[in-house]
């Protein structure tokens, strides 16, 4: 057998070439009824046009709050990943992006109570659960939480 000589299982179908005139077998307008939008090559309208009546995302109320460009994204943390710090060591945002356990030290830091600590640590992080803190503390260590400035808290200051 060579390669000339292979042929697929089931042959293929041949596409029908449609628009090329009347002898095509598709006739003078190719399926596509008469003029029109939607006869032309790249014609038609989006998906969400609605003939010129006024669409339903401008007709429905937009109502209520969204706390969605005010949100805080927390990196989390488990307490297996403090393990690799060693017995003694002060844990801070910036100490856990140069380890590479979170991406960059500008986040905001959460420790969580997953896993087990086994060194003497002090963390500082901006919101610890109450099982993480119980582990660290059980081990000797201490916690610190970073007070995360609020709106509140920067409008509050401007008011004096």
């Amino acid at each position: 057998m060579k390669l000339n000589e292979l042929t697929p299982s089931v042959p293929r179908k041949a596409r029908k070439r449609v628009g090329r005139g009347e002898s095509s077998g598709w006739g003078k307008s190719a399926g596509k009824g008469s003029n029109g939008q939607n006869s032309r090559a790249g014609g038609g309208v989006k998906p969400y046009f609605e003939g010129g009546q006024m669409p339903i995302y401008r007709r429905v109320p937009k109502r209520g709050f969204s706390n969605y460009p005010f949100r805080k994204e927390y990196a989390l943390v488990s307490l297996d990943a403090l393990n690799k710090f060693e017995d003694g060591a002060t844990v801070c945002p910036d100490c856990l992006a140069e380890m590479g356990i979170i991406k960059c030290a500008c986040s905001l830091v959460k420790v969580l109570g997953n896993g087990e600590l086994t060194k003497k640590l002090t963390i500082k992080a901006h919101k610890i659960t109450k099982s993480a803190q119980a582990a660290i503390e059980a081990k000797g260590g201490s916690v610190e939480v970073i007070e995360v400035k609020t709106f509140a808290d920067v409008a509050g200051n401007n008011k004096k």
